[in-house]
């Protein structure tokens, strides 16, 4: 069979059986995949050319049972914009998605416990404006000006068998602002007294944009949010590795260690955990 023949081979998807159309093979290590496969994925994971059938089985059966998490979650804050981070504070839980419908989505449902850093990173690009001479050349305006582009994005490392970082953009449109370098502004007095010209600082600050405060508050409050759960969820932890202390139980008397409801192992009385 010559190259040609081999380019249109039929192939066969290797996890569900299925015929590959033309252009439709999702290529793996050691087997093929078709699209509608591929969809089941997780669309936080980036390995699937390194990735064995056996391990995308393995993902595919993961996601599966993930469906019955998102019918179980219940939203009680949400952050963000287009794309959210949804929570579910009562079960400690939170996933991410730009999808309103949940249940076609599918979005990975996480545990707080499976956060371990989260990271607010703001991507700036500056390009001087020009403008035409009479000639028709490109020349610098005096004095210069400059736009600056920015995007915002978020950077949620996780533990996840299949992907260990969940990174979106917050803002849909890229933010600009554009800014003169320098300008006169008229005389002003020097140390000595004298008249000296006064010039506005060049000096930019891209907080004096709206826009760029709101994405950017919008992302420290992603970033703050998710690292106070880990915290909560770390000193949780320690405290249910400390020892239980005896204590005297208001309702029969006794000395005694509360059990884990926190009861009175006697009486049955709480005590507080």
């Amino acid at each position: 069979m010559g190259l040609f023949g081999k380019l249109f081979d039929k192939k066969v998807c290797d996890l569900c059986g299925g015929e590959i159309g033309l252009l439709g093979n999702r290529k793996l290590d050691d087997g093929n995949m078709c699209k509608n496969c591929a969809k089941k994925l997780s669309p936080w994971f980036s390995d699937r050319r390194n990735s064995t059938v056996e391990e995308i089985r393995a993902q595919l059966e993961y996601r599966e049972a993930n469906k019955e998490a998102v019918a179980n979650f219940c939203t009680t804050r949400t952050l963000g914009e287009s794309t959210k981070l949804l929570l579910d504070e009562d079960a400690g839980k939170f996933m991410v998605t730009d999808r309103r419908d949940l249940a076609e989505a599918n979005p990975d449902v996480l545990a707080y416990t499976d956060v371990t850093g989260c990271i607010l990173d703001i991507e700036e690009d500056k390009t001087e404006i020009m403008r035409e001479d009479k000639d028709g050349n490109e020349i610098s305006y005096n004095p210069p000006r400059y736009c600056y582009e920015y995007d915002f994005y978020i950077t949620i490392h996780v533990r996840n068998p299949y992907f260990d970082e969940i990174r979106f953009q917050l803002n849909d449109s890229t933010v600009e602002i554009e800014h003169t370098a320098s300008a006169n502004m008229g005389m002003g007095v020097s140390r000595a007294g004298l008249a000296a010209p006064a010039r506005m600082s060049a000096a930019f600050n891209p907080e004096r944009s709206v826009e760029y405060r709101r994405y950017k508050e919008m992302g420290e409050e992603i970033k703050e949010a998710l690292l106070q759960i880990r915290q909560q969820v770390r000193e949780e932890a320690v405290a249910a590795a400390e020892p239980k202390q005896p204590v005297t139980c208001p309702g029969c008397g006794a000395t005694t260690v509360p059990d884990d409801s926190g009861c009175c192992e006697y009486c049955g009385s709480y005590l507080g955990k």
